[in-house]
């Protein structure tokens, strides 16, 4: 993910993600790369997912920093249509079980 340097990060606390079904055992995963702007991400996560744009940007922050994260957990069904979508805006994401 390449950063856009126009404004300086802030430290902020990070927010849990809440989700209505994380009973289902599924997690959808963002892949950190070298081609996607912070703002193309937290966008995609906002318009997506329905972050709040905080959460979208602490989510962004930690898939630069960490690799991957898990941006929300829910269905699976509902997961994969988030994930097809992601995956359209040519950002890396997977779908996995939350046993992973």
């Amino acid at each position: 993910m390449t950063k856009d340097c126009s404004k300086p990060l802030e430290r902020t606390t990070v927010l849990e993600l809440t989700s209505k079904s994380t009973e289902h055992g599924w997690k959808l995963m963002v892949w950190n790369d070298d081609t996607n702007t912070f703002d193309w991400v937290i966008q995609a996560l906002m318009e997506i997912c329905g972050h709040s744009r905080e959460q979208a940007e602490q989510c962004a922050i930690i898939i630069h920093y960490k690799g991957s994260y898990a941006v929300m957990e829910g269905e699976y069904e509902k997961l994969s249509h988030y994930c097809t979508q992601i995956l359209d805006r040519g950002i890396q994401a997977t779908v996995e079980s939350l046993t992973h």
